[in-house]
């Protein structure tokens, strides 16, 4: 045989194998996702039927079905997926390339305050330019709230969980202070109402989303965080720059080696995590629902909600598309429990399971990729 068609014979076989061990991965992702969900939604029945015996069938079919209700109700459920589905995107980028970005809920309100702002004191800008140049301010406050813990992280060594948390708490009383001295509304105790071209263009989804007068707070909203979903992907799989990412996230000394610039690689990524975070921020806040930013010393939960939408998507960015949505679908049906005698709180009882089989899910993948190799 020619020594050229050998090669390309090798070459071939080489390829076909690789495509086999990616589509077992990625088969392995989805069941092992699925199953977490399915066991956790067993065990949180299991809760409600001994809270409440008899009450337990219908309260659990509330949650499977208040979603998908009537139109308003989906709608609600895109409105709800829009900001975690940002944040767990923030999580789930820093976690391909080797870092937990435990700070999305200070880079989420520090996006969210810099997007207020500048729909209520930038109203020179005409049209639809005031919403756009919210949504890159608020990208700049979180991937500049980002950038902190990147710099520790990369130029000193120091942990990024305990800069992240530290950080967590320096954006929220920052953010409170900086809000009762700019764009205050002290009747209610939080931000000033953006004016109306600062908000998302609804592009009908509310109409869509409706039961008649009831409309829902959809917006394109969910349609930029899917768009972003995709550029993420399409950065960590298709690019260059994803590849290095990912690289120093696998094994540093050896990315190190190779050639790759650790320090600028953690820099890099956690400020696309923080812009994403906040970015998230803005959405929610000018969704048009009339939300504003309350001066409360509580962190935002949007930031640590898309933990486990990151994880339960396995950190693939499509991935967060989906497990956002269904985390907003179960947080929809749990406003309907206390038809059936149970405390709201219930559905983070349930979500929280899920969460935490949704960890065990890693180790079930790695057994199926054993499983599916030795076969």
């Amino acid at each position: 045989m020619p020594k050229g068609r050998g090669i390309r014979r090798i070459t071939t076989v080489m390829n076909q194998k690789l495509k086999q061990i990616l589509s077992l991965n990625n088969s392995a992702s989805l069941i092992s996702s699925l199953m977490a969900i399915v066991v956790g939604l067993a065990v949180g029945f299991i809760v409600l039927l001994v809270s409440n015996p008899s009450q337990a069938l219908g309260g659990f079919g509330a949650i499977l079905a208040s979603g998908f209700g009537d139109r308003k109700s989906m709608g609600q459920v895109l409105y709800f997926a829009t900001p975690i589905i940002m944040t767990g995107l923030s999580v789930a980028f820093a976690s391909r390339t080797g870092l937990f970005n435990i700070g999305a809920s200070g880079q989420f309100i520090a996006g969210a305050y810099a997007a207020i702002v500048v729909g209520v004191k930038c109203t020179f800008l005409p049209g639809h330019t005031l919403w756009i140049a919210a949504l890159i301010a608020a990208m700049a406050a979180g991937a500049l709230w980002g950038l902190v813990p990147g710099i520790l992280k990369a130029m000193f060594n120091v942990n990024e969980v305990i800069s992240c948390i530290m950080m967590n708490y320096i954006g929220m009383y920052l953010v409170n202070f900086l809000i009762t001295i700019t764009v205050f509304d002290s009747l209610k105790n939080q931000t000033m109402r953006v004016p109306a071209n600062a908000n998302m263009p609804k592009m009908g989804l509310d109409a869509i989303f409706s039961n008649g007068a009831n409309v829902s707070s959809a917006n394109s909203g969910i349609l930029v965080s899917i768009i972003m979903a995709i550029v993420l992907f399409i950065i960590l799989e298709k690019t260059k720059f994803g590849y290095e990412l990912k690289a120093c996230g696998f094994n540093r000394e050896a990315a190190k080696y190779a050639g790759i610039n650790e320090r600028s690689s953690i820099i890099s990524s956690m400020l696309i995590a923080g812009a994403m975070a906040g970015l998230g921020g803005a959405l929610l806040y000018l969704a048009g629902s009339g939300k504003g930013i309350d001066v409360v010393d509580v962190l935002a939960a949007e930031g640590f909600n898309g933990i486990p939408v990151a994880l339960l998507a396995l950190n693939n960015p499509i991935g967060v598309i989906f497990s956002g949505l269904f985390i907003s679908y179960l947080t929809v049906g749990g406003f309907n429990m206390q038809l059936y005698s149970f405390a709201p709180q219930v559905i983070e009882i349930i979500i929280s399971i899920i969460i935490y089989f949704s960890a065990f899910a890693l180790v079930l993948k790695g057994l199926l990729q054993r499983g599916g190799k030795r076969r």
